[in-house]
C-alpha cells in the first residue's frame, strides 16, 4: 500500500488554518499516487490543547472542523486525529480520537487506549480510555491504527512502562490486541515530543515492535513548537523485517510516499546531539514567537557565552534583522565583555543598541540610601543593576514589539543563581533546559565552520560581573561537576545519598541539592522554557513551594 506520511506543524486551536493545512498536504499526496494518507495525533485542533478543551464550544467546534475537513477529501481514504465527545454516562467527557475519512465522510472514529500521566503528559486529566479495539478495513488491507502511546507499552522493547516503583503503567496492551485479531498494517500517530535521545530510542521501540509483530509499520509524529513542548517530526515507515522503508526530515513539515510493499530500506541517520539541540531550540523559539503573535525578539547581550548563544538561535529563529541586542555596561563590565557583544552582533548581523545602567544604578543607590544606612553592601546592590537590565529590556520589549527572551541556563535556574525581576524577565526561557556544559558544547558546534560565536565569549571565565573579579565559581561548583550533581538529582531523581555515593563531595552535593530546593519560588515565576531533555522545569516537575522536606539535611543511615 502506498502510504503518505504527512508530518504538519500545527497550531493550538487554529482550527481553520490546521485543516487548510490538512486538506493542503492530502490533495498533494493524492497527486503522488497516495493510497492512504495518515496525520499525526490532535492534528485537528494541535497538541496539547490542555484546558481549551474545557471551554464549552471547543470539542464540538473541533468535530465540526473535522467534518468540514472530511467534506474537502476525495475518494483517497485518510486517518486524522481530533477530539470526540465521550458519549457513555459515566467517565471523562473526552476521547483522544482518530477519524478514518472514506469518500467524504467520518467511516470509523478509534480511541487511544493508554493515556499516559507522567512528565508533561495529563491525558487523564481529559480523556477516557478505549475500552476494547477494532481494525480499520482499509481497501483490502486490515489496519491496526493506535494512538502514540499505544504503542509504547511493548515488553519486547522493555519490561512494560514503568513508574518508579517499578510497577507497569498499563494492565492491557492494544497493539498485541489489535495484531491477534488480525491486522496486516500497523499504524501510529503520534504528538511525541523532542529530548535529547529520543529520535534515537523512537526508531530502536518501533523496530522492536515490527520485529515481534512481523507486520509493517507507519508512525507519523507532529513537528513545530507548541508553548513549553518541541516536536521534531522524525516520522518514519518500517517494512514487516524492521528495515527503514522511509524517514521524514526532522524539525520541518515533510511529507514522505511509502510503498509498504515494495519500499527501498534507507539509511537511518540521527542527529548529534549538538545538531539536534540546535534545530531544537531554533524550531521552539520561532513557533513560540510567531504562534504568539511576535515578529521580533529583543536580549540583552552581555557578551559572555550564554547570551551569545541564545543571540545565535534568535537570528536562526527570525532573521537577523528582526532581533535587537541590547549591551548594558556597568562599571564592572570589562573591555572585553563589551567587545565580544558587540562581535557578536556583527557577527550575527543584528540590530545593536548600547545603554549603560550606571546613571539608573547610582539613582537607587541614592534613592535607598537613608534605608540602607549603616548597612554593608551585599546581593541587594548586585540584585539592583540585574533589576535595572530588565526594566530596560521590557521598555524595549514594550516601545519596538519584540518578545523579550532570557538568557539563564539550566545550571543557573537549577540553584537559583538568577535574579527575579531582572535577568529573569521575558517572554520565553529559551535555555532554561540546556545546562552550562552543553552551552559551550553548543557553542562549538555553531563555530564549526566558522566563527559566529566570538572566541572570548567561550574561553573567559563564566562571570555576572556585578562587583569587582567576581566569577561564577565564588558561589557555585564548577560546572562540569554541578551539571553532574544536577543531572542525577533533578532528571534522575537520585537521592542525595545515592550521588554522595557515585563518587562527589557530599558538602557540595548538599549545597547543591539545598540551592535546588529552596530556590522552587524563582521557578515558579520564571516564563516558560523549552523542553529538551527527559526533566525540564516548568509543567512536568511540579514541586510544592511552601514545603520542609529537603535531603540536604538528612543524616546517613548507619
Amino acid at each position: 500500500m502506498r502510504i503518505a506520511l504527512a508530518q504538519l506543524d500545527y497550531t493550538v486551536g487554529d482550527l481553520d488554518g490546521n485543516a487548510v493545512k490538512i486538506l493542503d498536504a492530502y490533495r498533494r499526496a493524492c497527486t503522488r499516487g497516495a493510497e492512504l494518507v495518515v496525520f499525526s495525533e490532535l492534528a485537528v485542533c494541535g497538541y496539547p490543547p490542555r484546558d481549551l478543551l474545557l471551554k464549552q464550544s471547543f470539542v464540538s467546534d473541533t468535530k465540526a472542523a473535522l467534518e468540514n475537513i472530511a467534506r474537502g477529501m476525495s475518494v483517497v481514504p485518510a486517518i486524522v486525529g481530533y477530539v470526540d465527545s465521550n458519549e457513555e454516562k459515566t467517565g471523562r467527557p473526552f476521547r483522544n480520537a482518530a477519524a478514518f475519512i472514506e469518500g467524504g465522510q467520518v467511516r470509523q472514529r478509534i480511541w487511544k487506549t493508554l493515556l499516559p500521566t507522567y512528565d508533561v503528559f495529563d491525558e487523564d486529566r481529559y480523556f477516557e480510555p478505549a475500552a476494547s479495539v477494532e481494525l480499520v478495513q482499509c481497501g483490502e488491507v486490515q489496519l491496526a491504527v493506535t494512538i502514540c502511546e499505544d504503542i509504547w507499552n511493548q515488553e519486547t522493547f522493555w519490561s512494560g512502562q514503568e513508574d518508579r516503583s517499578g510497577q507497569p503503567l498499563y494492565q492491557r496492551d492494544p497493539l498485541k490486541e489489535l495484531c491477534e485479531a488480525g491486522a496486516e498494517i500497523i499504524v501510529n500517530i503520534s504528538a511525541s515530543p523532542f529530548m535529547l535521545g529520543k529520535e534515537r530510542l523512537r526508531h530502536d521501540l518501533l523496530t522492536a515492535v515490527v520485529q515481534h509483530y512481523q507486520r509493517p509499520l507507519v508512525y507519523v509524529n507532529q513537528v513545530g513548537g507548541n508553548d513549553e513542548l518541541i516536536f521534531d517530526g522524525n516520522s518514519m515507515a518500517l517494512d514487516a523485517q524492521g528495515q527503514l522503508l522511509a524517514h521524514s526530515r526532522a524539525f520541518e513539515e515533510d511529507l514522505v510516499i511509502v510503498d509498504t510493499n515494495a519500499g527501498r530500506p534507507v539509511y537511518f541517520h540521527a542527529q548529534c546531539e549538538e545538531e539536534a539541540l540546535y534545530h531544537a531550540l531554533v524550531l521552539g523559539l520561532r513557533d513560540y514567537a510567531g504562534k504568539c503573535g511576535f515578529k521580533g525578539l529583543v536580549l540583552g547581550l552581555s557578551g559572555g557565552i550564554d547570551s551569545a548563544v541564545v543571540g545565535a538561535l534568535a537570528a536562526a529563529a527570525v532573521g537577523p534583522r528582526n532581533v535587537i541586542g541590547v549591551s548594558m555596561p556597568s562599571r564592572f563590565s570589562s573591555d572585553h565583555s563589551k567587545s565580544d557583544a558587540e562581535q557578536l552582533a556583527r557577527n550575527l548581523g543584528i540590530r545593536y543598541m548600547t545603554i549603560p545602567i550606571e546613571p539608573a544604578h547610582k539613582a537607587f543607590q541614592e534613592m535607598l540610601g537613608h534605608a540602607f544606612a549603616g548597612m554593608k553592601p551585599d546581593a541587594t546592590e548586585e540584585n539592583i543593576q540585574a533589576r535595572v537590565r530588565g526594566v530596560i529590556l521590557m521598555a524595549l520589549s514594550n516601545k519596538f514589539g519584540n518578545m523579550l527572551i532570557t538568557t539563564g541556563n539550566k545550571s543557573e535556574m537549577a540553584t537559583g543563581y538568577c535574579t527575579l525581576y531582572g535577568d529573569m524577565c521575558g517572554g520565553l526561557a529559551v535555555i532554561s533546559d540546556v545546562p552550562k556544559t552543553m552551552i559551550y558544547r553548543l557553542a562549538r558546534w555553531m563555530n564549526r565552520e566558522h566563527e559566529i560565536i566570538p572566541a572570548g565569549s567561550i574561553t573567559k571565565p563564566p562571570s555576572a560581573e556585578l562587583r569587582p573579579n567576581q566569577t561564577d565559581q565564588d558561589s557555585l561548583p564548577p560546572y562540569d561537576q554541578l551539571d553532574r550533581i544536577l543531572k542525577a538529582y533533578v532528571e534522575e531523581h537520585s537521592s542525595a545519598m545515592e550521588i554522595i555515593a557515585s563518587g562527589e563531595p557530599e558538602p557540595v552535593v548538599r549545597d547543591v541539592v539545598r540551592r535546588v530546593d529552596v530556590n522552587e519560588y524563582k521557578r515558579k515565576q520564571a516564563p516558560p522554557g523549552l523542553k529538551v531533555s527527559g526533566r525540564a522545569f516548568g509543567i512536568g516537575r511540579r514541586m510544592p513551594i511552601a514545603q520542609r522536606y529537603t535531603e540536604a539535611n538528612l543524616k546517613r543511615n548507619e
